[in-house]
This record gives structure tokens, sequence and C-alpha cells, in this order.
């Protein structure tokens, strides 16, 4: 991007789980934020010309090499899978700063909508954010309580790359988390911790005057990112997990497979398998 791109573009950064430390070993994702200077595709340039660029650029780079797609804000690039039946996939999400040469001081930029985002409309141009303070908000509140949120965060991510496509985001997951710890008494064994969080999303993610703000522009309310029965899925799904989980321990191994390739740290100590982070027992076994 910066040899193509030269003057015209900052300094790409890793916007995703790497970077807030959530990530989980069971999805080799990679998110790349591309903060363009306001003046990159003209002085009349739009959004749309920007999101268009970056694509025919990464589609004509590596068509051989990956399966390049547009996607709702971002380009996504979803390689081949290797001899070891692996998949990366990079998601590059090209950004423009507010006024020329604005970025470095406020690190602020709007992002274009290729197609309907939730309760945002195809071509919309109006989602503006701060991706580095969304990074901090997320990275400091799971460095800093890791034994409680960024379990529950990576169990969240589990589960979401279970079920494949699905309509909510990891950072959405992220945010309602941290959100229900503000919210709840959170306490107990990681099972008593996660129930909590999983009947909190049951509960709440369908009330109208529930919302999630963007840490890094507060007049975005990230509910909006989700339409109506997205939301009412979500919360369907919180509650037939809780159900199925209550009427047998076991069924927790469908939700958060275990991962029989990787071994995390505290896993390596115990010698116990990981489900994306930590062993996955049923709850009668006093999980986690």
């Amino acid at each position: 991007m910066k040899e193509k791109y030269g003057s015209n573009i900052y300094s790409p950064f890793n916007s995703g789980s790497y970077a807030k430390n959530t990530a989980i070993n069971t999805k080799f994702d990679f998110d790349l934020v591309s903060p363009f200077k306001r003046n990159a595709f003209g002085s009349n340039g739009t959004l749309k010309e920007m999101y268009e660029d970056v694509f025919d650029f990464l589609y004509e780079k590596y068509k051989n090499d990956a399966e390049v797609k547009k996607q709702k804000v971002s380009i996504g690039l979803e390689f081949y899978t290797d001899k070891d039946g692996d998949q990366i996939k990079v998601d590059v999400v090209p950004g423009r700063e507010f006024n020329q040469d604005q970025y470095l001081s406020d690190e602020n930029l709007n992002l274009y909508v290729y197609y309907k985002y939730g309760n945002f409309d195809a071509g919309s141009e109006r989602i503006k954010t701060n991706i580095k303070a969304q990074i901090s908000n997320i990275k400091d509140r799971a460095t800093n309580e890791k034994d409680s949120i960024r379990k529950i965060i990576r169990l969240l991510k589990v589960w979401k790359s279970n079920k494949g496509t699905y309509p909510t985001k990891s950072f959405f997951l992220e945010l309602i988390t941290i959100k229900a710890f503000d919210n709840c008494e959170i306490n107990g064994n990681l099972w008593e911790r996660l129930k909590t969080i999983l009947e909190y999303i049951r509960d709440n993610v369908t009330n109208e005057s529930f919302n999630l703000k963007d840490p890094g522009n507060s007049s975005n309310d990230l509910t909006s990112t989700l339409t109506t029965s997205e939301r009412q899925q979500l919360s369907d799904d919180m509650k037939n997990m809780l159900k199925r989980i209550e009427e047998n321990d076991e069924n927790i191994k469908t939700y958060f497979p275990e991962n029989t390739k990787f071994i995390d740290e505290d896993s390596n100590k115990n010698g116990n398998r990981t489900s994306g982070i930590m062993p996955v027992p049923p709850p009668k076994l006093n999980f986690g």
C-alpha cells in the first residue's frame, strides 16, 4: 500500500484482534487500516473513489493468490488454503482524514460504506471514527482485566467463528462485553462470568434504548451496524445457547469447540488442549 500510494497515504496499521490482545487461534484474520490524505484522489475526490481505487489495486495485485472481494467497509482478501489446511484472511479498511494533513494531530477518519451495513445505507460516507481510539479502549480493558474481559471476548469470538458467516462483528462483541462488565455484577468461575455476559446480551441487545457508543466517536452508536432482525437473531442465539447448555453441560463443547492444533501458555503448563484460549470442560467440572 505504501509503495502504491506513496506520499498520499499515512502508515497503514493493524486494527484487529492482534492489536487489541483478543486474538484467537481458531481463525487467522488480520485487519489493516489504510489512512489516506484528504486530497489523495484529487481535491474533489470522493470516498467511493478511494474505496474503488484500493479495491482495483488489491485485486490486480493478489487475484492469483486470493479471492478479493468488496465488503461492507473493507476489502477482503481470502488467501487460498495452504498445505496445512489453514487460510489467512486480510481485511483492508481504507479511510480518509477529515482535512488535508489533519490526521497526524487527531487520527480521525471517514469510511465508505460499500453496501448496507446495519442501518447505514450503501454509498454512505458518514461513518466518522477514530480507529486508534477504538483499539486503545479494547486493549486497555482487555489487558488490565485480562482474567475476565479478554477471556470472555475470546470465547465469544470462538463462538462467532464456529458459526461461519455471521452479521455481528467482533468489535460489537468486544464492546458489549465491556458494557456488561460495567453494568453487571460479574464474579464466580469463568463459566459463571461468561453466563452473565450471555444473559446480558440476550436481555438487552433488542431493547430500543440500548446503545453501544463508539470509543472513536461518541456520536456513533454501534447498534446501528445491526438491523433490528440481526439484533433479534443475536438475542435468540444467546437464549438458545444458554438453554442448550442448561439442558446438557456437554453442549458447551459445541459452542466453544476445541482447537487441538494449538496449546496456549496456560494450557501448556497444565498439559491441556485449548478452545481458542483455554480448556473448556463442562460447567459442572468448574469451567475455567
